[in-house]
């Protein structure tokens, strides 16, 4: 009778065990839990930005999904979309002043959840995730005279849900962001003319320093090596994320008429992907290159892919390149897969002007 009944606590307790392990990691429940989310900008004038899915197996996409699961559009064009495990952050940037914003989500569902209006935040650019339920918008601020000089990084607590602190960053216009390590690093747009890298500690959430470049610099990612990369003009640069120390310096040609950006690691990030591009009479040429991080010199004698887009990234998952395709601002463009080695795979009909890409 004992050991019966020792057998039957222990299977009791058991049972209780695997019952509790199953309660606290249920199953996510929702239509986007595995895929690829495309951020379509839209056309401005229209205001009819989007954000477009599809699952790594299919070949079509929902070409709206943020109006299929709250039964209404962004009204603006989306600048960017990222998200950490159940909260997606979707930037709005509507042509008509005062109506930017932030949209944030179920990132399984898509259901909103909150927004984030003006003034808090004004022409929203890039979005990232850091610790401490904290999340990093880059803004240019109102910028109504054009001079870049009203921009900042929005410090968004995730717990309530507001900005709960603004870093101004005046000069050039706050663009590019890249977290490492309780750092955070912000790049200006190019043709706010900023010249400076900014390093924000997001313990303080201040600057701690600032770095000076030739043109407006614009950071990249941190390689297998831990190296940080910014991209300076027709150059690429290798620093310690540290010591602020450049390491390398590689040019991009010589011709400084051209114009380097879409820059995006490989899976395992050793591989860094780019657009070379320039502009003629008859319109914007260029093509698509590659360079190792360990390389001497970037080869751009012979492009990986021989034409420019919109947007680039690579899938972690697969591995493969995500090009963004937009054949103009009145029509659905399209996402594009191509091979480590530039073979195409195929394309996916998205949405207007699609610019950027996020995997899950």
């Amino acid at each position: 009778m004992k050991k019966q009944l020792f057998r039957l606590a222990a299977f009791t307790s058991l049972s209780l065990f695997a019952w509790s392990c199953n309660q606290s990691d249920p199953t996510p429940k929702g239509d986007y839990i595995q895929g690829v989310f495309v951020v379509n900008e839209g056309n401005f004038s229209q205001n009819n930005g989007a954000i477009s899915f599809f699952t790594r197996e299919q070949t079509t996409a929902q070409a709206d999904i943020f109006s299929a699961a709250n039964g209404t559009a962004l009204k603006g064009g989306v600048q960017g979309y990222a998200a950490s495990g159940e909260t997606g952050i979707i930037l709005v940037d509507n042509m008509s002043a005062g109506q930017d914003k932030v949209e944030i989500v179920n990132s399984n569902t898509f259901k909103t959840i909150a927004s984030i209006g003006t003034p808090d935040i004004e022409n929203p650019r890039e979005v990232v995730f850091g610790s401490n339920n904290k999340a990093y918008v880059s803004c240019w601020g109102t910028n109504a005279d054009q001079k870049f000089t009203t921009g900042y990084v929005a410090v968004v607590d995730l717990l309530t849900n507001k900005v709960t602190k603004r870093i101004d960053i005046a000069s050039g216009g706050p663009e590019n962001l890249v977290f490492n390590n309780g750092k955070l690093f912000v790049g200006t747009v190019s043709y706010g003319k900023g010249k400076t890298l900014s390093i924000i500690n997001t313990t303080t959430n201040a600057i701690d320093k600032t770095l000076s470049f030739e043109n407006a610099p614009s950071p990249v990612g941190i390689d297998a090596d831990g190296k940080l990369w910014v991209n300076d003009g027709i150059k690429v640069i290798k620093m310690n994320p540290d010591s602020y120390n450049a390491e390398a310096t590689l040019t991009i040609g010589s011709d400084a008429t051209k114009f380097a950006d879409k820059f995006t690691f490989s899976s395992d990030r050793r591989t860094v992907f780019f657009v070379l591009s320039y502009f003629d009479a008859a319109g914007e040429h260029g093509g698509t290159y590659k360079f190792g991080i360990n390389d001497a010199q970037v080869n751009i004698t012979t492009p990986l892919i021989k034409r420019i887009f919109t947007g680039l990234a690579v899938d972690p998952t697969q591995g493969l390149l995500y090009a963004g395709v937009t054949p103009s601002y009145a029509q659905a463009g399209y996402a594009v897969r191509y091979r480590a080695d530039g073979s195409l795979v195929d394309s996916i009909k998205v949405n207007v002007a699609p610019t950027g890409f996020f995997f899950k």
